[in-house]
């Protein structure tokens, strides 16, 4: 009997044991089992507006009327009347040239002219005594009138070894000091005009943006010397030609400075509105993944919704928390913004 309750125990200890073990094994398969992620996603609306993109660059403020002053003649500065900063009225004398040597110059060209006039009048003399032949006549007529031209030009050169003020105005720089060699044409001072109203900022645009720039378009302009204000202005001059330099176009943007205090080399950043319009695709920021400068994607839910599909945009510009794209999302009318930075193509989504 003992052995035959015995078998009957190690029979249910056996049962037990195999039960057991493949529960065990059917817990650890389900918990290996692979799930598929789902990405809950939120869309977004597309809209469409339009706009005229703005232009943005950056200048420094300066007279309208700006002159760059110099001798007409090379020389050794004599004398140097003015200072940067200093307020000058037109006419008024800046700065004059060593005269040792010009008017050396005059009083050679005088001589010149003289003896030139008194050979005219012997061979006019000799020729009315039929002593000398008409050919001589008219060479001493010609000496005579070279003579003159050459005592003109020094004279002319005489007046000119100063500099005068040529606007009411400031001098923003002074470039040579006294004593210096100062070739002709170089500049020696450099003047801006000071009337109240006569301010503009000069920026470089690409031919781009060159055009779609008219004359009157509007202008803001902010300055770091006054960050907590916007000026107004007018685009009053577009250059022909680019700067060879940087293939820049230069635009011209006159400021109403509205009483507040200007001098030249303020730094501004402008901002131009176009006359000219166009369409642009309206989306959230959010939507934009993967952004580099211009270029960019966004997620579009696909047509199992299911799934996304990735599609490249061009932006324009920010405007808030919109972006504006050039390149229009034709027939689309959502986009992905929830959710979009753990998004790929093969990404199983659900809409939340």
């Amino acid at each position: 009997m003992k052995v035959f309750h015995l078998l009957i125990s190690f029979s249910l200890a056996v049962a037990l044991w195999s039960c057991g073990s493949k529960a065990s094994t059917d817990e650890k398969n389900t918990a290996t089992a692979p799930e598929e992620a789902v990405v809950p996603i939120k869309l977004s609306p597309v809209s469409t507006v339009v706009r005229a993109e703005p232009v943005v660059a950056s200048g420094l403020v300066s007279s309208a009327q700006e002159a760059r002053l110099s001798f007409k003649i090379g020389g050794i500065i004599n004398r140097m009347f003015v200072e940067e900063g200093q307020s000058v009225r037109k006419g008024q004398l800046l700065a004059t040239l060593d005269l040792t040597e010009i008017n050396a110059q005059v009083s050679q060209a005088q001589l010149a002219n003289e003896k030139a006039e008194r050979d005219l009048g012997r061979v006019k003399s000799l020729y009315a005594d039929t002593a000398a032949t008409l050919e001589q006549l008219q060479n001493a007529t010609t000496g005579t009138n070279v003579a003159k031209q050459n005592l003109t030009i020094a004279q002319f050169n005489q007046s000119y070894a100063q500099v005068r003020a040529t606007v009411d105005g400031t001098v923003t720089r002074k470039l040579v000091n006294a004593g210096e060699f100062i070739a002709p044409g170089t500049s020696a001072y450099l003047i801006s005009s000071n009337r109240p109203n006569d301010w503009v900022v000069r920026v470089g645009v690409s031919d781009k943006d060159w055009a779609r720039l008219r004359l009157g378009n509007r202008a803001s302009i902010t300055l770091d010397a006054y960050p907590d204000r916007t000026f107004t202005g007018t685009v009053s001059e577009l250059a022909q030609a680019a700067d060879p330099t940087n293939k820049l176009y230069e635009v011209e943007v006159r400021i109403n400075p509205n009483g507040v205090k200007f001098a030249p080399g303020l730094f501004a950043k402008v901002t131009l509105v176009p006359a000219q319009s166009r369409s642009y695709t309206l989306v959230p920021v959010e939507a934009i993944v993967e952004g580099n400068g211009k270029e960019g994607f966004v997620y579009l839910l696909a047509d199992d919704k299911k799934h996304v599909r990735k599609v490249p945009i061009q932006v324009g510009f920010l405007d808030g928390d919109k972006v504006l794209l050039t390149n229009n999302l034709v027939g689309i009318k959502d986009v992905v913004t929830g959710g979009s930075a753990y998004l790929t193509e093969e990404s199983l989504v659900i809409v939340k």
